[in-house]
């Protein structure tokens, strides 16, 4: 009995031994690629083209973050994506969360046909030409608002929002029923506590896709000085392709410093990730509670 509990626990030590490691190198190729870029970010010119840079800087310089920070552009679309992502953001998880707590009721009259006929817009889409001549016909066009109103409410989100309500007791709501408190003081101060972890991760998702958001922006938002981040890096990318196109064939002037596409594109990637892996800690803890909902609780 002695000789196979030993054995047991070796064949158990070696199996985690086995699971850390083949965890261990999955996040290491998965962070390779982003490692390279940061590493690339600060490598000159001729050790990226040489394929030289791997794992640390060559020749480490900030060439490419000077030529994206030096006309001001880069913070001008860094603060209209925060705004774009802080309030949109809140729409989001309001509008989310007035349509996921009714639809987790049971008493709600109509449930059935509402449930049916949401899931129907999730099976079919108006697409791109409704949606630009609706946004237009509203008179939306170089205003944030093309970009918060078509986009208030995630339904797959939603779902998620109130596949979670419904699996908290329902007799903490009775309680709070018998003891006067109504639907808005149920959700205000007993449901929305209860919902933290699934908040902080819908949160983080809303947030992560409105921080990318890049076509809408393109699509509605004229006005330089009101683009997002994302379409001020892909415009620096291409005037930096643009500058050696025409440059191509030409003597560098004294002083002039050749930047490649790929260090910029590397330094434009290290930009635009850093405040969503800054924010992420923070909410770890929620979204790892938040998007464990099918496990079985006690």
């Amino acid at each position: 009995m002695k000789r196979n509990a030993a054995a047991a626990a070796a064949l158990s030590s070696m199996g985690k031994i086995i699971l850390y490691t083949f965890l261990g190198l999955s996040s290491l190729i998965a962070l390779f690629p982003l490692w390279y870029e940061v590493a690339a970010s600060f490598s000159s010119s001729r050790a990226i083209t040489a394929g030289e840079v791997l794992l640390w800087p060559i020749e480490f310089n900030l060439h490419a973050y000077d030529r994206l920070f030096d006309d001001g552009q880069i913070l001008i679309g860094l603060r209209n994506t925060v705004l774009i992502t802080i309030v949109g953001t809140a729409f989001n998880m309001l509008m989310t969360i007035l349509a996921a707590y009714p639809l987790s009721r049971r008493r709600l009259m109509g449930r059935s046909g509402l449930l049916l006929f949401i899931t129907f817009t999730m099976l079919f889409v108006s697409g791109i030409i409704p949606s630009f001549i609706l946004v237009k016909t509203l008179g939306l066009m170089d205003t944030y608002w093309a970009l918060w109103l078509p986009s208030l409410i995630s339904t797959y989100n939603m779902f998620v929002m109130k596949t979670f309500m419904e699996g908290l007791p329902e007799e903490i709501e009775e309680s709070a029923a018998m003891d006067g408190a109504g639907d808005w003081r149920v959700l205000m101060q007993i449901m929305l506590p209860l919902c933290k972890p699934i908040i902080a991760s819908l949160s983080l998702f809303y947030a992560v896709g409105w921080w990318n958001s890049y076509f809408s922006v393109l699509l509605y938002i004229t006005k330089t000085t009101s683009q997002s981040l994302m379409v001020k890096l892909y415009q620096m990318i291409n005037q930096v392709d643009a500058s050696l196109l025409n440059n191509a064939g030409g003597s560098e002037g004294a002083g002039q410093i050749l930047l490649t596409p790929e260090g910029i594109k590397a330094a434009a990637i290290v930009i635009a990730v850093t405040p969503i892996l800054c924010v992420y800690p923070f909410l770890q803890k929620h979204f790892v509670k938040g998007v464990l909902i099918g496990s079985v609780k006690g």
